[in-house]
Protein backbone atom coordinates (compact mmCIF):
# COMPACT_ATOMS: atom_id res chain seq x y z
CA UNK A 1 0.00 0.00 0.00
CA UNK A 2 2.97 2.18 0.81
CA UNK A 3 4.59 1.66 -2.53
CA UNK A 4 0.95 2.88 -4.03
CA UNK A 5 0.75 5.71 -2.27
CA UNK A 6 4.31 6.45 -3.42
CA UNK A 7 3.39 6.41 -7.22
CA UNK A 8 0.53 7.94 -7.00
CA UNK A 9 2.36 11.02 -5.03
CA UNK A 10 4.73 10.81 -7.73
CA UNK A 11 2.41 10.99 -10.57
CA UNK A 12 0.95 14.04 -9.46
CA UNK A 13 3.61 15.89 -9.11
CA UNK A 14 4.75 15.29 -12.39
CA UNK A 15 0.99 16.76 -13.94
CA UNK A 16 1.73 19.74 -11.63
CA UNK A 17 5.68 20.35 -13.58
CA UNK A 18 5.91 23.18 -16.03
CA UNK A 19 6.88 20.73 -19.17
CA UNK A 20 3.11 19.40 -18.34
CA UNK A 21 1.20 22.98 -18.28
CA UNK A 22 3.32 23.88 -21.59
CA UNK A 23 0.68 21.09 -23.29
CA UNK A 24 -2.62 22.43 -22.08
CA UNK A 25 -4.11 25.14 -24.50
CA UNK A 26 -4.50 28.57 -23.22
CA UNK A 27 -7.37 30.80 -23.01
CA UNK A 28 -7.43 33.41 -25.57
CA UNK A 29 -7.69 37.15 -23.98
CA UNK A 30 -10.10 39.22 -23.09
CA UNK A 31 -8.15 41.74 -25.38
CA UNK A 32 -7.84 38.77 -28.02
CA UNK A 33 -11.68 38.01 -28.27
CA UNK A 34 -12.56 41.94 -28.84
CA UNK A 35 -10.31 41.89 -31.44
CA UNK A 36 -11.92 39.13 -33.76
CA UNK A 37 -15.03 40.73 -33.35
CA UNK A 38 -14.50 44.09 -35.14
CA UNK A 39 -16.37 45.31 -37.40
CA UNK A 40 -15.05 46.39 -40.89
CA UNK A 41 -14.31 50.23 -41.27
CA UNK A 42 -15.53 52.82 -44.18
CA UNK A 43 -12.53 52.54 -46.34
CA UNK A 44 -13.04 48.42 -46.33
CA UNK A 45 -16.58 49.02 -46.89
CA UNK A 46 -15.97 51.54 -49.52
CA UNK A 47 -13.58 48.87 -51.49
CA UNK A 48 -16.16 46.33 -51.46
CA UNK A 49 -18.99 47.98 -52.91
CA UNK A 50 -16.76 49.50 -55.80
CA UNK A 51 -15.71 45.69 -56.80
CA UNK A 52 -19.12 44.78 -56.56
CA UNK A 53 -20.62 47.43 -58.73
CA UNK A 54 -17.42 46.25 -60.89
CA UNK A 55 -18.77 42.78 -60.94
CA UNK A 56 -22.15 43.81 -62.04
CA UNK A 57 -21.11 45.98 -64.40
CA UNK A 58 -19.07 43.34 -66.67
CA UNK A 59 -21.97 40.50 -65.88
CA UNK A 60 -24.03 42.93 -67.38
CA UNK A 61 -22.25 43.98 -70.79
CA UNK A 62 -21.31 40.05 -71.09
CA UNK A 63 -24.95 39.20 -71.36
CA UNK A 64 -25.58 41.92 -73.97
CA UNK A 65 -22.29 40.60 -75.86
CA UNK A 66 -23.78 36.84 -75.39
CA UNK A 67 -27.07 38.28 -77.12
CA UNK A 68 -29.53 36.74 -74.38
CA UNK A 69 -31.05 40.56 -74.08
CA UNK A 70 -30.67 43.89 -73.29
CA UNK A 71 -29.00 46.02 -70.54
CA UNK A 72 -30.60 45.02 -67.45
CA UNK A 73 -31.07 48.37 -66.36
CA UNK A 74 -33.20 49.03 -69.36
CA UNK A 75 -36.37 49.64 -68.56
CA UNK A 76 -38.09 48.86 -72.17
CA UNK A 77 -36.39 45.40 -71.58
CA UNK A 78 -40.03 43.27 -70.81
CA UNK A 79 -38.51 39.72 -70.37
CA UNK A 80 -36.76 41.34 -67.11
CA UNK A 81 -39.42 43.52 -65.74
CA UNK A 82 -42.39 41.00 -65.85
CA UNK A 83 -39.56 38.77 -64.01
CA UNK A 84 -39.88 35.75 -67.18
CA UNK A 85 -36.33 34.23 -67.69
CA UNK A 86 -37.34 32.49 -70.92
CA UNK A 87 -34.98 33.52 -73.45
CA UNK A 88 -35.65 29.98 -76.30
CA UNK A 89 -38.63 28.16 -77.24
CA UNK A 90 -37.75 24.74 -78.30
CA UNK A 91 -40.59 24.32 -80.71
CA UNK A 92 -40.48 20.93 -82.90
CA UNK A 93 -37.42 20.33 -84.55
CA UNK A 94 -36.44 24.63 -84.00
CA UNK A 95 -34.88 26.64 -81.48
CA UNK A 96 -36.72 29.93 -81.51
CA UNK A 97 -35.08 33.23 -79.78
CA UNK A 98 -38.32 34.70 -77.67
CA UNK A 99 -39.13 38.42 -78.56
CA UNK A 100 -41.08 38.96 -75.48
CA UNK A 101 -42.03 37.29 -72.01
CA UNK A 102 -45.47 35.66 -71.72
CA UNK A 103 -47.07 35.21 -68.90
CA UNK A 104 -46.24 31.44 -68.25
CA UNK A 105 -46.28 30.17 -64.54
CA UNK A 106 -43.63 31.04 -61.94
CA UNK A 107 -41.90 27.19 -62.14
CA UNK A 108 -41.71 27.39 -66.00
CA UNK A 109 -40.89 31.47 -66.28
CA UNK A 110 -37.68 30.94 -64.03
CA UNK A 111 -36.02 28.44 -66.88
CA UNK A 112 -34.28 29.79 -69.67
CA UNK A 113 -35.56 27.39 -71.97
CA UNK A 114 -38.97 26.22 -72.72
CA UNK A 115 -39.93 23.16 -75.00
CA UNK A 116 -43.91 22.78 -76.11
CA UNK A 117 -45.34 20.01 -78.15
CA UNK A 118 -45.79 21.91 -81.74
CA UNK A 119 -49.23 19.54 -82.15
CA UNK A 120 -50.98 19.87 -78.65
CA UNK A 121 -49.10 22.96 -77.70
CA UNK A 122 -48.34 21.54 -73.88
CA UNK A 123 -45.29 23.32 -72.44
CA UNK A 124 -42.60 21.87 -70.75
CA UNK A 125 -39.39 22.93 -68.30
CA UNK A 126 -36.75 19.96 -69.54
CA UNK A 127 -35.46 17.98 -72.48
CA UNK A 128 -36.04 14.81 -71.03
CA UNK A 129 -39.73 15.91 -70.07
CA UNK A 130 -40.63 16.60 -73.78
CA UNK A 131 -38.64 13.81 -75.35
CA UNK A 132 -41.25 11.48 -73.21
CA UNK A 133 -44.39 13.71 -73.99
CA UNK A 134 -43.16 13.03 -77.89
CA UNK A 135 -43.41 9.38 -77.78
CA UNK A 136 -46.91 9.64 -75.83
CA UNK A 137 -49.12 12.52 -77.77
CA UNK A 138 -51.46 11.11 -80.02
CA UNK A 139 -52.35 14.17 -81.40
CA UNK A 140 -51.34 15.36 -84.80
CA UNK A 141 -53.24 17.78 -86.14
CA UNK A 142 -55.44 20.72 -84.32
CA UNK A 143 -57.73 19.99 -82.60
CA UNK A 144 -60.73 21.64 -84.70
CA UNK A 145 -62.66 21.24 -88.03
CA UNK A 146 -60.13 21.17 -91.41
CA UNK A 147 -61.68 24.10 -93.33
CA UNK A 148 -59.23 24.56 -96.10
CA UNK A 149 -56.76 22.12 -97.90
CA UNK A 150 -54.19 22.99 -100.66
CA UNK A 151 -51.55 20.42 -101.56
CA UNK A 152 -49.51 20.70 -97.85
CA UNK A 153 -51.10 24.16 -96.74
CA UNK A 154 -53.91 23.03 -94.39
CA UNK A 155 -56.36 25.73 -92.26
CA UNK A 156 -58.43 24.16 -88.92
CA UNK A 157 -61.10 25.92 -87.44
CA UNK A 158 -60.46 25.54 -83.50
CA UNK A 159 -63.34 27.13 -81.11
CA UNK A 160 -62.36 28.45 -78.19
CA UNK A 161 -64.57 27.05 -76.09
CA UNK A 162 -64.68 23.80 -77.24
CA UNK A 163 -60.84 23.73 -76.99
CA UNK A 164 -59.86 26.31 -73.98
CA UNK A 165 -56.41 24.61 -73.48
CA UNK A 166 -55.16 24.44 -76.77
CA UNK A 167 -56.44 27.88 -77.89
CA UNK A 168 -54.63 29.54 -74.35
CA UNK A 169 -51.27 28.11 -75.26
CA UNK A 170 -51.64 29.08 -78.64
CA UNK A 171 -51.95 33.14 -77.04
CA UNK A 172 -49.01 32.30 -74.66
CA UNK A 173 -46.99 31.31 -77.69
CA UNK A 174 -47.66 34.13 -79.59
CA UNK A 175 -46.69 36.60 -76.52
CA UNK A 176 -43.18 35.71 -76.96
CA UNK A 177 -43.54 37.03 -80.39
CA UNK A 178 -46.19 39.87 -80.37
CA UNK A 179 -45.22 43.32 -78.16
CA UNK A 180 -48.53 44.50 -78.07
CA UNK A 181 -51.02 40.88 -77.49
CA UNK A 182 -53.36 41.35 -74.42
CA UNK A 183 -55.02 38.18 -74.57
CA UNK A 184 -54.12 34.93 -72.67
CA UNK A 185 -56.77 33.20 -70.81
CA UNK A 186 -59.95 34.58 -71.98
CA UNK A 187 -60.60 32.81 -75.03
CA UNK A 188 -63.71 31.48 -75.11
CA UNK A 189 -65.35 34.36 -77.32
CA UNK A 190 -63.19 33.44 -79.90
CA UNK A 191 -62.60 31.52 -83.18
CA UNK A 192 -58.96 30.76 -84.18
CA UNK A 193 -57.92 29.43 -87.50
CA UNK A 194 -54.72 27.50 -87.53
CA UNK A 195 -52.23 27.35 -90.16
CA UNK A 196 -50.36 24.41 -91.23
CA UNK A 197 -47.67 22.72 -92.88
CA UNK A 198 -48.53 18.69 -93.73
CA UNK A 199 -46.43 16.60 -93.81
CA UNK A 200 -46.17 12.40 -93.23
CA UNK A 201 -45.48 13.48 -89.46
CA UNK A 202 -48.72 15.70 -89.16
CA UNK A 203 -49.87 19.03 -89.64
CA UNK A 204 -47.17 21.51 -88.70
CA UNK A 205 -47.97 25.15 -87.09
CA UNK A 206 -46.88 27.96 -88.67
CA UNK A 207 -49.01 31.09 -88.08
CA UNK A 208 -53.08 31.96 -87.19
CA UNK A 209 -55.36 34.41 -86.61
CA UNK A 210 -58.31 34.92 -84.40
CA UNK A 211 -61.82 36.39 -84.16
CA UNK A 212 -64.57 37.34 -82.45
CA UNK A 213 -67.53 35.23 -82.44
CA UNK A 214 -69.72 37.92 -82.22
CA UNK A 215 -68.35 41.13 -83.28
CA UNK A 216 -70.30 44.60 -82.77
CA UNK A 217 -67.53 46.76 -85.11
CA UNK A 218 -67.54 44.14 -88.44
CA UNK A 219 -63.94 42.95 -87.02
CA UNK A 220 -63.09 40.07 -89.21
CA UNK A 221 -59.80 39.70 -86.96
CA UNK A 222 -58.56 40.01 -83.96
CA UNK A 223 -54.83 39.03 -83.71
CA UNK A 224 -52.41 37.76 -86.24
CA UNK A 225 -49.14 35.51 -86.31
CA UNK A 226 -46.62 34.12 -88.15
CA UNK A 227 -44.39 32.06 -86.67
CA UNK A 228 -40.95 33.25 -87.05
CA UNK A 229 -39.23 29.99 -88.76
CA UNK A 230 -41.98 30.29 -90.96
CA UNK A 231 -41.68 33.78 -91.77
CA UNK A 232 -40.94 34.97 -95.45
CA UNK A 233 -43.22 32.26 -97.08
CA UNK A 234 -46.36 34.56 -97.63
CA UNK A 235 -48.38 33.29 -94.48
CA UNK A 236 -49.33 36.34 -93.64
CA UNK A 237 -50.52 37.97 -96.72
CA UNK A 238 -52.59 34.33 -97.05
CA UNK A 239 -54.15 34.87 -93.37
CA UNK A 240 -55.31 37.99 -94.17
CA UNK A 241 -56.99 36.85 -97.53
CA UNK A 242 -58.60 33.96 -95.87
CA UNK A 243 -59.91 36.46 -92.83
CA UNK A 244 -61.59 38.51 -96.19
CA UNK A 245 -62.90 35.45 -97.55
CA UNK A 246 -64.82 34.16 -94.83
CA UNK A 247 -66.52 37.72 -94.97
CA UNK A 248 -67.22 37.64 -98.51
CA UNK A 249 -68.82 34.03 -97.39
CA UNK A 250 -70.76 35.61 -94.70
CA UNK A 251 -72.05 38.76 -97.05
CA UNK A 252 -70.87 41.11 -94.81
CA UNK A 253 -67.58 43.46 -94.84
CA UNK A 254 -65.09 43.17 -92.33
CA UNK A 255 -61.90 45.00 -91.33
CA UNK A 256 -59.19 44.21 -89.09
CA UNK A 257 -59.60 45.18 -85.22
CA UNK A 258 -58.03 48.69 -84.40
CA UNK A 259 -56.08 50.43 -83.77
CA UNK A 260 -53.44 48.31 -85.63
CA UNK A 261 -49.95 48.07 -84.47
CA UNK A 262 -47.54 49.42 -86.47
CA UNK A 263 -46.29 45.97 -88.02
CA UNK A 264 -49.56 45.27 -88.50
CA UNK A 265 -50.55 48.25 -90.13
CA UNK A 266 -47.94 47.59 -92.99
CA UNK A 267 -48.95 44.16 -93.20
CA UNK A 268 -52.69 45.27 -94.36
CA UNK A 269 -51.44 48.48 -96.19
CA UNK A 270 -49.48 46.08 -98.53
CA UNK A 271 -52.24 43.63 -98.99
CA UNK A 272 -54.80 46.45 -99.66
CA UNK A 273 -53.05 47.86 -102.15
CA UNK A 274 -52.41 44.17 -103.80
CA UNK A 275 -55.95 43.59 -103.53
CA UNK A 276 -57.10 46.53 -105.38
CA UNK A 277 -54.53 46.77 -108.32
CA UNK A 278 -55.74 43.04 -108.83
CA UNK A 279 -59.79 43.89 -108.55
CA UNK A 280 -58.46 46.87 -111.42
CA UNK A 281 -56.14 44.37 -113.20
CA UNK A 282 -59.12 42.07 -113.69
CA UNK A 283 -61.99 44.44 -114.60
CA UNK A 284 -62.77 44.14 -118.58
CA UNK A 285 -63.54 47.86 -118.76
CA UNK A 286 -62.67 50.51 -115.75
CA UNK A 287 -65.17 52.54 -116.68
CA UNK A 288 -68.17 53.60 -113.60
CA UNK A 289 -65.62 51.68 -110.87
CA UNK A 290 -66.59 53.54 -107.59
CA UNK A 291 -65.78 52.74 -104.19
CA UNK A 292 -69.02 51.28 -102.83
CA UNK A 293 -68.89 48.49 -105.68
CA UNK A 294 -65.34 48.08 -105.14
CA UNK A 295 -66.11 47.56 -101.14
CA UNK A 296 -68.88 45.16 -102.20
CA UNK A 297 -66.30 42.93 -104.40
CA UNK A 298 -63.52 42.99 -101.66
CA UNK A 299 -65.81 42.57 -98.38
CA UNK A 300 -63.17 45.90 -96.94
CA UNK A 301 -64.96 49.09 -95.51
CA UNK A 302 -65.64 51.79 -97.68
CA UNK A 303 -62.97 53.76 -95.36
CA UNK A 304 -60.28 51.41 -95.84
CA UNK A 305 -61.01 51.32 -99.52
CA UNK A 306 -60.85 55.48 -99.98
CA UNK A 307 -57.64 55.22 -97.54
CA UNK A 308 -55.60 52.91 -99.75
CA UNK A 309 -57.12 54.28 -103.19
CA UNK A 310 -55.36 57.85 -101.50
CA UNK A 311 -52.30 56.75 -100.90
CA UNK A 312 -51.87 55.30 -104.21
CA UNK A 313 -53.40 58.08 -105.86
CA UNK A 314 -56.18 57.14 -107.51
CA UNK A 315 -58.70 59.38 -106.32
CA UNK A 316 -60.30 62.46 -107.26
CA UNK A 317 -61.01 64.81 -104.70
CA UNK A 318 -63.97 67.38 -105.99
CA UNK A 319 -64.27 71.00 -105.10
CA UNK A 320 -67.95 70.44 -103.76
CA UNK A 321 -68.70 68.19 -100.82
CA UNK A 322 -69.08 65.27 -102.89
CA UNK A 323 -67.61 61.95 -102.55
CA UNK A 324 -64.17 61.79 -104.37
CA UNK A 325 -64.55 59.15 -106.99
CA UNK A 326 -61.60 56.91 -108.47
CA UNK A 327 -59.11 58.30 -111.23
CA UNK A 328 -59.55 55.44 -113.88
CA UNK A 329 -56.67 57.72 -115.75
CA UNK A 330 -54.31 57.20 -113.30
CA UNK A 331 -55.40 53.43 -112.49
CA UNK A 332 -54.59 52.28 -115.77
CA UNK A 333 -51.22 54.62 -115.93
CA UNK A 334 -50.33 52.44 -113.18
CA UNK A 335 -51.50 49.25 -114.23
CA UNK A 336 -49.30 50.11 -117.27
CA UNK A 337 -46.30 50.64 -116.02
CA UNK A 338 -45.93 47.85 -113.99
CA UNK A 339 -46.21 44.20 -112.84
CA UNK A 340 -47.84 42.65 -110.61
CA UNK A 341 -46.52 40.36 -108.36
CA UNK A 342 -47.69 36.76 -107.45
CA UNK A 343 -49.13 36.17 -103.81
CA UNK A 344 -50.22 33.02 -102.02
CA UNK A 345 -54.08 33.91 -101.65
CA UNK A 346 -57.18 31.85 -100.65
CA UNK A 347 -58.97 30.32 -103.04
CA UNK A 348 -62.76 29.99 -102.94
CA UNK A 349 -63.33 27.18 -104.52
CA UNK A 350 -61.40 24.73 -101.89
CA UNK A 351 -63.09 26.33 -98.41
CA UNK A 352 -65.27 24.11 -97.08
CA UNK A 353 -66.72 26.22 -94.22
CA UNK A 354 -69.90 27.08 -92.83
CA UNK A 355 -70.76 30.83 -90.97
CA UNK A 356 -70.54 30.01 -87.05
CA UNK A 357 -73.84 30.06 -85.22
CA UNK A 358 -74.12 31.24 -82.02
CA UNK A 359 -76.45 29.24 -79.60
CA UNK A 360 -78.41 31.49 -77.13
CA UNK A 361 -77.97 28.92 -74.60
CA UNK A 362 -74.19 30.06 -74.60
CA UNK A 363 -74.16 33.63 -74.77
CA UNK A 364 -77.70 34.70 -74.24
CA UNK A 365 -79.23 37.98 -75.44
CA UNK A 366 -80.28 40.34 -73.03
CA UNK A 367 -83.85 40.40 -72.64
CA UNK A 368 -85.56 44.21 -73.52
CA UNK A 369 -87.81 45.86 -70.34
CA UNK A 370 -91.36 44.87 -69.89
CA UNK A 371 -93.53 47.26 -70.88
CA UNK A 372 -96.44 45.25 -69.01
CA UNK A 373 -95.26 46.05 -65.41
CA UNK A 374 -94.33 49.23 -63.79
CA UNK A 375 -95.32 51.41 -66.86
CA UNK A 376 -98.49 50.42 -67.24
CA UNK A 377 -99.23 50.93 -63.34
CA UNK A 378 -97.99 54.22 -63.81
Amino acid sequence: MAKKHAEQEESETEADSPSAMEDIPKKPKESNRKSMQCKPDKKARSAFKSAKNKALHYEEEERVKSGFGKSLNTASNAKTSSGSRIQKLVFGDFILDTWYSAPYPEEYSRHSTLYSCEFCLKYMKSAYTAYRHKIKCKLRRPPGDEIYRDENISVFEVDGRKNKIYCQNLCLIAKMFLDHKTLYYDVEPFLFYVLTEVDDQGCHLTGYFSKEKRSGRQYNLSCILTLPHHQRKGYGFFLIDLSYLLSRKEGKLGSPEKPLSDLGLLSYQSYWKHTLLCAFNNMTSLDDVSIIDLSEQLGMLQEDVTATLSELGFLVKPDSDETPKVDLDAVQRYLDDSKMRSSLIAKPDLLRWSPFLIREVDYPIPSSPSTNGDLDSE
